[in-house]
């Protein structure tokens, strides 16, 4: 996991409450997994934003499947174009193998998370993706709420 820190500013919603944009190449995967256990996570502490560079016209089915198993219900939701505008509204981004065709904003905090496109892979395998995001966004609310309690 690479990141890549410039100068933050605090949230226009206030210095406690962070804003997560979770990309990937089609926002019907990864993007759409980290952005709804980020949601269960975090409560109405932070904010999850989903992209794609690329986006598909829906959420992957074997994505809708597995988040189903959590009772988290992805079917509705559908894959959103990444603009310049919607990542100016993060304080923190979260890529997953969109490389370069992500846009770089000075200010904001820049995670690279190497992971699997769940797409056309075995129920078993998208399973252990979403439990790695999981574990990777507990790890990242723990570190948002940490800098909420910092004088």
């Amino acid at each position: 996991m690479r990141t890549r820190t410039v100068r933050s500013e605090p949230s226009a919603r206030g210095c406690d409450v962070a804003t997560v944009l979770f990309v990937c190449l089609h926002n019907a995967g990864r993007s759409q997994m980290s952005a709804a256990l980020f949601e269960r996570q975090a409560g109405a502490r932070h904010v999850a934003l989903s992209a794609g560079t690329t986006p598909a016209e829906r959420v992957h089915p074997e994505v809708v499947e597995v988040m189903r198993e959590l009772g988290i219900e992805l079917s509705e939701r559908r894959p959103q174009l990444l603009t310049r505008e919607l990542a100016e509204q993060a304080d923190v981004v979260v890529t997953m193998g969109c490389g370069d065709q992500c846009p770089y904003i000075p200010g904001k905090r820049y995670i690279d998370w190497s992971l699997p496109d769940p797409k056309g892979r075995p129920l078993e395998e998208v399973r252990a993706t979403r439990e790695e995001i999981a574990r990777r966004v507990r790890a990242l609310v723990d570190k948002l709420d940490q800098r909420r309690l910092e004088p």
